[in-house]
């Protein structure tokens, strides 16, 4: 059996834990310095997971900015940016968005059975479109990926996508960003919404780092064995 990818979650929040507010303007949670943190890691990974919800609503690119990375990546005879994923449940994607139209690699979109046909007919040309079961689910998408060589992928969001790896046991390592500010808004996103976690009371994840960049706090957490120290 393939080993299924090293999975990292990455998130940024404020202090009482919203990851966007109200508003329709996208809120920024990082900085420069932490932004070129995530860029690093991006660019370590294999690929990189979002939910189509954070592709309609922030129209991400997912691509390494950093000329130099990029190159680093191509001399290892890698492409330039990770191959990019996301996952629908409704099928309704734009092929407009930047996440399609940006980068030359790989875009993989995961949904049901059920709209495997509308999916293919949105964006079928500007990506492949993958049967990921019904529903789908985290297991059939890592299962899919390692079978196309991905060794580690990073997901990225939202908290929808978060709270499914987290509750399915699949998460190895979780980079958490917490922003000096509060949001005090019920109608924003949170990191995750309810659910039973591997990780409680009684079986704490173990911190591996917690360092200061800038005005933001980055914790890194092992919730794996998987996760070197």
């Amino acid at each position: 059996m393939t080993t299924r990818p090293y999975v990292l979650l990455s998130c940024a929040m404020s202090i009482d834990g919203y990851i966007d507010d109200a508003t329709t303007d996208r809120l920024l949670l990082s900085n420069d310095d932490d932004l070129d943190r995530v860029d690093a890691t991006r660019a370590g990974c294999d690929a990189i997971l979002v939910g189509a919800a954070t592709v309609r609503r922030d129209d991400p690119r997912l691509l390494v900015r950093s000329e130099r990375r990029r190159a680093e990546r191509v001399a290892r005879g890698l492409p330039p940016s990770p191959v990019k994923v996301t996952v629908t449940g409704s099928g309704d994607l734009d092929p407009g968005a930047r996440f399609f139209t940006m980068g030359d690699g790989i875009k993989l979109v995961y949904c049901p059975s059920g709209v495997v046909d509308k999916a293919r007919e949105q964006v079928g040309a500007v990506s492949t479109v993958v049967d990921a079961g019904d529903p789908a689910t985290p297991e059939a998408m890592v299962a899919d990926l390692a079978g196309r060589g991905v060794t580690r992928l990073m997901v990225e969001g939202g908290g929808s996508m978060h709270r499914q790896f987290l509750t399915a046991g699949l998460a190895d390592e979780l980079h958490l960003v917490v922003a000096p500010f509060f949001v005090g808004d019920g109608r924003a996103p949170r990191f995750v919404g309810d659910g039973r976690f591997p990780w409680h009371p009684g079986r704490r994840a173990r911190v591996v780092e917690v360092r200061q960049i800038g005005d933001v706090v980055l914790t890194r957490y092992a919730l794996s064995d998987r996760c070197p120290a």
